[in-house]
């Protein structure tokens, strides 16, 4: 969890940031130190260490340069596809020396690229398989992402109960997954972008933060989104409900 939360912390830093790294003679200063320092020294990790001096991501400052690197090389605007191709497969690169330091700075950048991403998918799904097991172990009916897409669902929660559950007394249709620490910033952006678009879509729901999350963001269990820091064990099903109800008429019959 304490390095989930130090990567979120640089992570806002940098897009606090990031806009004076991208003014053009700022950029322009970079790549021409970039070229003065290699042609001194081809082996060094210049623009790893230039990332560190000025504090920037160094996948981001690897970007910076590859770009430059391919409006010399092309004369025009290079694509999105093919800059991301070269940040995940330097070796694609032409300039032997260029490559390395792209290499250098991708696998030494704990918040952005493709290594980072590559982690960041690899731990969400073990998560959203771990969710999945629970379920079953429950006996719980229940859609996943990749089922409801099939469907036709564009925007969905990582799981849809066929059968809804209560949880902690609040009716629960749907549980997303995910895999880090709920911060403030994170949480709102998530009830913006994702966990209101499920709760209009499908009802209230459950959302798990298996790295744990700020307690005072639990506050819209009235509205209908649930925050957990695990899978629940106190769910009660349609099935149990039902027992404790039919428990209860026996009870009142008895007393009669």
């Amino acid at each position: 969890m304490y390095e989930d939360t130090e990567r979120q912390i640089s992570s806002k830093r940098t897009k606090r940031t990031m806009s004076r790294h991208h003014v053009p003679d700022v950029m322009e200063r970079y790549y021409q130190r970039y070229l003065s320092e290699t042609k001194v020294c081809p082996t060094a990790p210049v623009l790893l260490e230039l990332a560190n001096e000025v504090d920037l991501s160094p996948t981001l400052m690897a970007r910076i340069i590859l770009d430059r690197f391919l409006k010399d090389m092309d004369g025009g605007m290079p694509s999105k596809t093919v800059l991301n191709s070269m940040l995940k497969e330097p070796s694609l690169i032409q300039d032997h020396i260029l490559a390395n330091n792209i290499y250098q700075c991708t696998i030494n950048d704990c918040c952005y690229g493709p290594l980072v991403d590559c982690i960041k998918h690899a731990v969400g799904q073990e998560h959203e398989v771990l969710l999945r097991d629970k379920l079953m172990e429950r006996n719980l009916s229940f859609l996943d992402e990749n089922q409801l897409r099939t469907m036709g669902y564009d925007k969905t929660p990582d799981i849809i109960l066929e059968v809804p559950v209560a949880v902690e007394g609040h009716i629960i249709h749907w549980i997303e997954s995910k895999a880090s620490f709920g911060d403030d910033h994170s949480h709102r952006t998530y009830l913006n972008e994702q966990f209101w678009s499920y709760w209009n879509r499908f009802g209230p729901g459950l959302v798990i933060y298996w790295y744990g999350f700020i307690e005072e963001l639990d506050c819209q269990r009235d509205r209908g989104i649930l925050l957990k820091d695990c899978f629940p064990t106190d769910i009660i099903t349609l099935c149990h409900a039902t027992q404790l109800e039919q428990m209860s008429e026996s009870q009142k019959e008895d007393k009669e």
